[in-house]
């Protein structure tokens, strides 16, 4: 008997099957897939050895829903057909009352904005709970997005704000991965080392800010001694209003997460 189906077998659905098995959240045999396209339903079946794929959806069998957004509305009725007991929505931007309006009366919906470190089991999410959601229905949830990384209940007025922090967050950092690989490149360096620098750095950095407990400032401070190297890099961000442009690019990308919702 499957005990959970992830509608949707594109890399994050194939993420999330794969973290429910290697954290031992479920059996692959427990869980199913549905999706339509062969190249996919072959692709997620060599992934997660021992997991049923189709195109079909299971009849009273709990739900993700892990397809693009605009592709929401067209799963729903295969859903409600098929009477999902509970459905966890990892679609961004489609709020709960469009989903539970499309699903039999009081469905439980609990909907999720994760970001693409799940790929490698170290994403970043936040639930929130639709109009009958209740305790046990967000335990559930949370329990599926942790086999992916880490997760927090917020209230679904707040994903917006989740959406332009850290659902659109890893972009930010591949952006400033960028950034530094050309100014090592700029300053002589080759281009492989500056690559590899780069890359090490930042998870270097990210792994000591997860694990040390502190907060980034006292880290910042840490690191930076008074009229050094890093302080002269330092005054130029704070000169060109980094933290300001920091707060516009997370303000862009939650207003249009709003916008999107409407």
């Amino acid at each position: 008997m499957a005990r959970l189906q992830v509608i949707g077998g594109g890399k994050m659905g194939e993420a999330l099957l794969g973290g429910l098995v290697s954290s031992g959240w479920a059996d692959a045999s427990e869980l199913h897939t549905v999706e339509p396209d062969p190249h996919r339903q072959e692709a997620v079946a060599a992934a997660v050895a021992g997991v049923s794929v189709s195109a079909e959806v299971l009849r009273g069998v709990d739900a993700v829903i892990a397809v693009k957004p605009d592709v929401v509305a067209a799963v729903l009725p295969a859903l409600a057909t098929a009477e999902s007991p509970r459905v966890l929505s990892i679609a961004a931007g489609v709020r709960t009352a469009a989903i539970e309006d499309g699903l039999p009366e009081r469905t439980p919906v609990v909907r999720a904005m994760p970001n693409t470190p799940a790929l490698v089991g170290l994403g970043a999410a936040a639930i929130a709970g639709g109009s009958v959601a209740g305790a046990a229905d967000l335990a559930w949830a949370r329990g599926i997005l942790e086999a992916v990384g880490t997760v927090v209940v917020v209230d679904e007025a707040e994903l917006d704000a989740v959406t332009g922090l850290s659902g659109s967050g890893p972009a930010y950092v591949f952006r400033l991965a960028e950034a530094l690989r050309a100014a090592g490149i700029a300053q002589g360096l080759d281009a492989g080392v500056a690559d590899a620098l780069v890359r090490q750095t930042l998870v270097g950095a990210a792994t000591l800010l997860a694990q040390s407990g502190e907060d980034p400032g006292r880290l910042r401070e840490n690191v930076t001694s008074p009229g050094g190297t890093t302080a002269a890099g330092l005054a130029v961000l704070d000169e060109s209003g980094f933290m300001d442009l920091i707060d516009r690019v997370v303000a862009a990308a939650t207003d249009r997460s709003r916008e999107l919702g409407q």
